[in-house]
């Protein structure tokens, strides 16, 4: 059954239990029918095991499937049980079973995933011909990673955790990179210097995709980017740009692009004295904001006779509004002056009127208000 999304998108949740390992996954259809399958691998702290599935993929024209990295309460990067690849191969089997129901070939299909995920991304990608790569900041050496910084992970995949266990994995995405024949293949790589990983995880294997016809590397070195959980995200708008245009048919060709460069400590006041200097709102004394002399603050007002006046030196025009929506422009007199006494029946209780004054410029006045109250009214009596 589906379950409700947010920004209205219909999520189905399932087991696929006709490969070796039951693998667990989330679909979403592509609004409009669009052509396009988007395959989503989870970070490591992904809520629920499922990467990015926390809305941000809610406005991407594609089929979306999001598969779940949980097996006997541990991760696994989507490819081993105690160094046995059956998970991988049922993981590889759900997609296709997607892919093929979707009628949709592999270069309809975009993986991606961030961390944990890129790596995913990379090796789904480049094992099983899936013309689109999305990895943001992916692991090459799995084994020493997890060996080093997540022991759960470790015990589950390889059972033993010993050197030849680690060296094993650590060669599984160099040896693919190095000898997958999808050297066609659409290629972007995010990472950041910013990343503590960047030097033993990233850098070393970049050399790989040399001859790889449409390789791009996204190179951020942004100043607010403080560890390899940042990277991704201020990466966000690069990535959901390019898996835009992916899903729309529009493959980019970057090459290697450096991004980032904000000033966070750059001196903003030439700006900020244009800014003040033309500001639609006027706050100094030369445009004083309207006075209101009646109705007094919170004064009680019979439901068809409130008037409200003051003065607006300066003005042209008084403008008011109630809750947002627009009342009326009243003209200001020679002399400063304006009221409004409009011919209506007030509803029962407190209104506050916002008010500003406009000059023949278009510049306003800061807002002042207005604020009466409408009484409840004693039933009529019916005669007869």
């Amino acid at each position: 059954m589906p379950d409700p999304a947010a920004g209205g998108r219909r999520i189905f949740t399932g087991v696929d239990a006709s490969g070796e390992v039951p693998i667990e996954y989330r679909f979403s259809h592509a609004r409009n029918g669009t052509r396009h399958l988007v395959v989503v691998f989870a970070n490591f702290t992904a809520p629920g095991e499922y990467g990015w599935s926390n809305g941000v993929l809610d406005k991407v024209r594609a089929n979306i499937l999001w598969i779940r990295d949980l097996f006997d309460g541990a991760n696994s990067y989507y490819l081993c049980k105690g160094m046995d690849f059956a998970l991988e191969r049922s993981v590889a089997g759900l997609i296709e079973r997607v892919r093929t129901s979707l009628g949709l070939g592999h270069g309809d299909c975009t993986v991606f995933g961030s961390s944990k995920g890129g790596s995913a991304a990379l090796f789904y990608g480049l094992r099983y011909g899936y013309r689109n790569i999305v990895a943001s900041v992916p692991q090459f050496l799995i084994g020493t990673y997890v060996r080093e910084g997540i022991p759960g992970a470790a015990k589950m995949m390889m059972g033993n955790v010993t050197d030849w266990n680690v060296g094993a994995l650590d060669s599984v995405l160099p040896h693919l990179v190095g000898n997958s024949p999808h050297r066609d293949a659409n290629i972007y790589l995010l990472t950041s210097p910013q990343d503590e990983q960047y030097t033993t995880q990233v850098e070393p294997f970049i050399g790989l995709f040399e001859d790889y016809s449409n390789f791009n590397l996204i190179y951020n070195d942004s100043c607010l980017i403080t560890g390899h959980g940042k990277v991704t995200l201020r990466n966000l708008p690069t990535i959901m740009g390019i898996l835009n245009l992916l899903v729309d048919g529009i493959v980019p060709r970057l090459g290697m692009v450096v991004n980032g460069g904000e000033q966070p400590d750059a001196d903003t006041s030439p700006i900020d004295g244009f800014l003040a200097a033309t500001s639609q709102v006027q706050n100094d004394s030369s445009f004083p904001r309207p006075v209101v002399y009646e109705p007094l603050p919170e004064q009680i007002l019979p439901p068809n006779g409130v008037r409200i006046s003051g003065t607006a030196h300066g003005g042209v025009r008084v403008s008011l509004w109630e809750n947002g929506k627009y009342l009326t422009n009243v003209p200001v007199a020679a002399d400063g002056s304006w009221s409004w006494q409009p011919d209506r029946q007030w509803s029962e209780g407190r209104h506050v009127i916002r008010l500003f004054a406009a000059d023949a410029r278009g510049y306003q006045t800061e807002r002042s208000e207005a604020v009466f109250r409408i009484p409840a009214q004693a039933p009529v009596p019916a005669f007869g």
